[in-house]
This record gives C-alpha cells, sequence and structure tokens, in this order.
C-alpha cells in the first residue's frame, strides 16, 4: 500500500486526514503544533518531526496549509519536503494559494523528478468532515490519476482543470463568488431586520428558490445567531481575494465586486473579527444599519 504523507492539520487538514485513515490507508502526519499529530496517532497515524521527514517516508505528500508563503516554506526550507523527496514522488498541494506559487514551486520539484497537482478544495469544515469536498485540480492528467483514489476518499468530485496554477485559478473564481454570494446574503438579511420582518422567516421563504445556494444553507444560520466559530476564517478569506485581484491585475481582469468584498472583510478584520468564520460579514451591515440579527430571530 502506498504511504501517504499529510502536512497541515489544521480546520481543513485534520478532517480531511483522518477520513483518509478510516479507509485504510497507511498516514505519516506533521504539523507545526503537535496536538493534532497527537489525536491522529490515537487512531493510527505515524507522526513525522518535519516535513523532510514526511518526504522520506512517503510516495505520495498531501498539503493543506494556510497561504504561499507556508506552502514554499514547507516545500522548499532546508527540512522541506523537496530534500527529502525521492525521484518518482508526488506533492499534492491543497492549499488555496496564488497560481503563480504553484507554477513556481513546481519547476523546482520538477529539477528533481518530483511531480506536484495544485488540487484546491471548496466544501469548508463541513465538508473536509463528512468527505464530500469539491476538488480543482491541475497538473498532468497521468499525475491527477495516480492521485485520484486518494482525493476520492476526501472529496465528492474532484475535475481536472487544466496544467498547473489552473486548480488555484478555479479556486479564486469560487472564493470571489462565495464573497460575493456572503455579502449579500448579510445584506439582504439586515434589509428585512431594518423593515421590521424576522430574516430567518426571510431566508425560510426564499431558500427554495433561485436564491437558494449553499453558502445560504451553511452561513445564514450562523448569521442569525451570531456565532461564528470558524469553518473558514475572514483573514484567509482575505487572503484568497487578494490572490484573485492580483491574478486578475496580472491578465487584464476587472474584479469591481470582489475588490469591493475584500475591503468590507478588511473592514470587519480591523474590528476584531479577523479569526471568525467568513459569515461575519454580516456584521459589516448590522453596523451600518445600528442593529443587529439576533434580534426576535427565529
Amino acid at each position: 500500500m502506498t504511504t501517504i504523507g499529510f502536512i497541515g492539520l489544521g480546520i481543513m487538514g485534520r478532517p480531511m486526514a483522518a477520513n483518509l485513515l478510516e479507509a485504510g490507508h497507511e498516514l505519516v502526519v506533521h504539523n507545526r503544533s503537535t496536538p493534532a499529530m497527537e489525536a491522529l496517532a490515537e487512531q493510527g497515524a505515524a507522526t513525522a518531526a518535519t516535513p523532510r521527514e514526511v518526504a522520506e517516508r512517503a510516495d505520495l505528500v498531501l498539503t493543506m496549509l494556510p497561504d504561499g508563503p507556508d506552502v514554499e516554506a514547507v516545500v522548499l526550507g532546508e527540512d522541506g519536503v523537496l530534500v527529502g523527496a525521492r525521484e518518482g514522488t508526488l506533492l499534492v498541494d491543497m492549499s488555496s494559494i496564488a497560481p503563480a506559487v504553484s507554477r513556481r514551486l513546481q519547476e523546482r520539484l520538477a529539477e528533481r523528478g518530483v511531480a506536484m497537482l495544485d488540487a484546491p478544495v471548496s466544501g469548508g469544515e463541513p465538508g473536509a468532515i463528512e468527505g464530500t469536498l469539491a476538488f480543482m485540480v491541475g497538473g498532468e492528467e497521468a499525475d491527477l490519476e495516480r492521485a485520484r483514489p486518494v482525493l476520492e476518499v476526501m472529496g465528492a468530485s474532484v475535475t481536472h482543470v487544466g496544467p498547473i496554477g489552473a486548480g488555484n485559478i478555479a479556486k479564486l473564481a469560487n472564493q470571489a463568488i462565495v464573497a460575493v454570494n456572503i455579502a449579500v446574503l448579510g445584506e439582504a438579511a439586515v434589509l428585512a431586520r431594518s423593515a421590521g420582518v424576522d430574516p430567518g422567516a426571510v431566508v425560510n421563504a426564499i431558500r427554495g428558490g433561485l436564491a437558494g445556494s449553499k453558502v445560504m444553507e451553511q452561513k445564514a444560520p450562523k448569521m442569525l445567531a451570531g456565532e461564528f466559530a470558524p469553518g473558514f476564517r475572514i483573514d484567509l478569506h482575505i487572503k484568497d481575494l487578494e490572490n484573485a485581484l492580483d491574478t486578475g491585475h496580472g491578465s487584464g481582469a476587472s474584479l469591481p465586486l470582489t475588490a469591493a468584498v475584500r475591503e468590507m472583510m478588511t473592514a470587519i478584520s480591523v474590528d476584531g473579527h479577523a479569526r471568525d468564520d467568513h459569515s461575519a460579514l454580516a456584521t459589516y451591515y448590522e453596523r451600518l444599519a445600528g442593529r443587529t440579527l439576533r434580534e426576535e430571530t427565529r
């Protein structure tokens, strides 16, 4: 059986790794902090002190990290994946990072005979726990077919988008759409509250129509309860929108809605919500209206 390495055991990574263990895969894990490693060790995973050790012990290495600099440090650092990888090793980076970083990493890895896919995911913490994530994959199709059985344990869909970097371009598009959806959901909910109608009743009335979405199903309850425990943090979504804007500027695409929501998220981040769930975007509209959604919400 192929040994799988897994680096990055945060909100998303830990349940994804747990699903691989539950499916019977042999797993060696690494994380900056030890509690997540210890928890997975109790479920049967082996642990490694460095990314280098993970690569030395695994044929397929998965990374799930917050941002491009984190991925570069884990892959290219002095105790990184590249030092420990062998010719024929496959790295699948599931982080959401700038496409240019994916391309740069792939070039460095290829010099050592190491293949790479960029395979960011959508579905948030619920999808990570349930194994229903959507993978958007860039890279060679042959490498994807090698990794597909593993990805399908963690996701309900695995789609090849194009060459290296294409997966992250798809993810940036996804994040722009999600951000604008969350923003207008908060805007509409505060509209209902301000007009004297229960926003919970409005959500129930429209969820089965064209306005219904996974964003509404997952994020409206958080907004209405004012409970923003992170499934996906504001600071990470800001990072994704900045990457989208940078990519748009570099390719000649204008992204005015993305830019507007990025500024809203920046405002509430400064207001203390940086590590809250991105559904906390509703507080931006609450502050403008001078009222909260929790007032007598059903």
